[in-house]
């Protein structure tokens, strides 16, 4: 008991000695500080002058820390968070930030080692060990801080650029500089929704040789653009895609286009695609492949009408209409050729023949006149909710 209270007693005293010479120890350290910057980052005031009252309030905490010992460990003095956040906002780096505090300990180290020449032997030993914990903490709070910050200012500069898009993608006449994409070029959209969206598209751009321009509209949305002086080929950028995306990703091509209303169009194509993206198997979509579609999910009355025109007919069978089904797939698959339709199928053209018939009964018209209707309404089925 009384050795804790003779440490206590060294403790308090020592941080006393320390606060004798706060002038001193303060005016070191903010030189000391100051010499790990660069001179662009000391020329705004604001950072200067939280520099300088961060320097005071890091003085305090590792003098109390060493007043109070291993009985209670103060919290990080709120200008030192704030001053993280100020370093983040000047572009100050945060192994600068870093290397400020541990230049500081270091100082304060010298200065405690100094005046313990008169204490036992293991008093310095155990402030160092508390200054070092306090540091520790500090680097913690001090990090999250400045991480926090960056993150938001990030999210602020991404909305920006986000609403850039939105006003360009409207028909306003904007500069496009900043924006490190060159509009008078070949353009593929490119929507991708899903984790890793934004790695995908810039393994995509190496791989098809082109510019990239990518924003983030939602948390797993991102809208993107692939430039290029040539002309990109739609069908190489779908099958790069599809070998490298990820299981759960979905993404959407629209065509090419060159110029601005190119770069428009090609972006409401993908749009459009994403639809039936978000709803198929397939992980990759081109707008070319399912434009019909595409647009078809946009008008309830046409879905509704077409499962009732063309699908409904055929559930009257024992089966309900499953065969049927399965034949016209095979059909249309096979380009409307019965005999290829019959290889897939694994049955003779004579049954692909007669279940056709039995379609065109069911339906009461010839598929060459309803050929396209009924393979809408088949290529919407497992695309929609309304299926049975």
């Amino acid at each position: 008991m009384r050795q804790a209270s003779n440490e206590g007693g060294e403790a308090l005293a020592l941080a006393e000695r320390l606060r004798a010479r706060r002038a001193e120890i303060e005016e070191a350290a903010l030189l000391r500080v100051r010499s790990l910057a660069d001179p662009p980052q000391l020329s705004e005031a604001q950072y200067a002058q939280g520099l300088q009252r961060a320097v005071t309030a890091a003085l305090d905490y590792g003098i109390e820390g060493i007043e109070k010992g291993g009985s209670q460990t103060p919290n990080p003095p709120p200008e030192l968070i704030s001053q993280a956040r100020l370093a983040a906002r000047n572009q100050v780096g945060l192994d600068v930030v870093m290397r400020r505090y541990v230049a500081g300990q270091a100082l304060l180290g010298d200065f405690l080692v100094s005046e313990a020449t008169e204490f036992s032997p293991a008093e310095p030993k155990r402030s160092l060990r508390r200054l070092s914990a306090l540091l520790d903490r500090l680097l913690i709070a001090v990090s999250a801080a400045y991480e926090e910050e960056q993150e938001f200012r990030q999210r602020g500069q991404e909305r920006q650029r986000a609403e850039r898009i939105e006003r360009l993608l409207a028909g306003e006449l904007l500069e496009t500089a900043d924006l490190a994409y060159d509009f008078a070029v070949h353009h593929l959209g490119v929507l991708v929704q899903g984790a890793g969206a934004r790695e995908l598209l810039e393994a995509l751009a190496d791989g098809l040789d082109a510019i990239l321009l990518a924003v983030r509209r939602e948390r797993s949305l991102v809208w993107a653009w692939l430039g290029s002086r040539r002309a990109l080929d739609p069908a190489e950028a779908v099958k790069q895609a599809a070998e490298i995306a990820p299981e759960g990703l979905h993404l959407a091509l629209g065509e090419p286009g060159e110029g601005i209303a190119g770069w428009r169009l090609s972006h409401r194509q993908a749009d459009a695609a994403l639809a039936v993206a978000r709803r198929g198997e397939a992980p990759v979509v081109r707008y070319a492949d399912v434009a019909l579609i595409a647009s078809a999910l946009h008008d309830d009355l046409l879905v509704t009408s077409l499962r009732k025109l063309y699908l409904e007919p055929l559930e009257a069978e024992r089966d309900g209409g499953e065969v049927l089904r399965e034949t016209l797939r095979a059909y249309f698959g096979a380009g409307r050729n019965a005999a290829s339709a019959a290889a897939v199928l694994g049955v003779s053209r004579q049954a692909v023949n007669g279940r056709l018939q039995a379609v065109e009964q069911s339906l009461g018209q010839s598929l060459r006149d309803c050929a396209g209707c009924s393979e809408l309404a088949l290529r919407l089925e497992p695309l929609t909710n309304s299926n049975r």
